[in-house]
């Protein structure tokens, strides 16, 4: 399915694909990120998993894995070793015993508290001024959106 308004001779040169500009894009971020992670003591993934908890506690492992598009069993790994951190716990659901609930400990909490500077650190590092990474962050949503409505997801 083409558009209508798409070039009929699309180049093969690596530097001209919208993929590779995404994925080299992507390696770049998640090297930024890393330093400034380590001095919290997460992974990149950590890092997203908190920021999940964050914004809503108690989340079945389904629910979180759902929310960063991954499937439940990379999750596991990942939340034991958050675990093992103290900045989480995993509890057994009540009504069913095959759902495994993800809470926040104070920890946890108080992580949020140091992650707060991580944020305004990317945008310096992005070179650009705040509107132009809000912008950007919106086409990439619509892009997701759209790439994931094509695939039927």
């Amino acid at each position: 399915m083409t558009s209508p308004d798409a070039p009929s001779d699309f180049p093969l040169e690596l530097d001209q694909q919208l993929c590779f500009a995404l994925y080299s894009t992507s390696l770049a971020m998640t090297k930024a990120y890393k330093p400034l992670l380590e001095k919290l003591g997460l992974t990149y993934p950590q890092y997203l998993t908190m920021l999940v908890l964050w914004e809503a506690d108690d989340l079945t492992v389904k629910e979180i894995a759902a929310r960063l598009s991954l499937d439940s069993a990379t999750m596991t790994p990942l939340l034991k070793r958050l675990e093992a951190q103290g900045y989480v716990e995993r509890l057994r659901g009540v009504e069913d015993e095959r759902q495994v609930h993800i809470r926040l400990t104070d920890a946890g909490r108080m992580l949020k508290q140091s992650a707060r500077a991580i944020p305004p650190e990317i945008y310096c590092a992005s070179g650009s001024d705040i509107d132009a990474m809000l912008r950007l962050r919106g086409d990439l949503v619509r892009l997701r959106a759209s790439l994931n409505d094509y695939l039927g997801n």
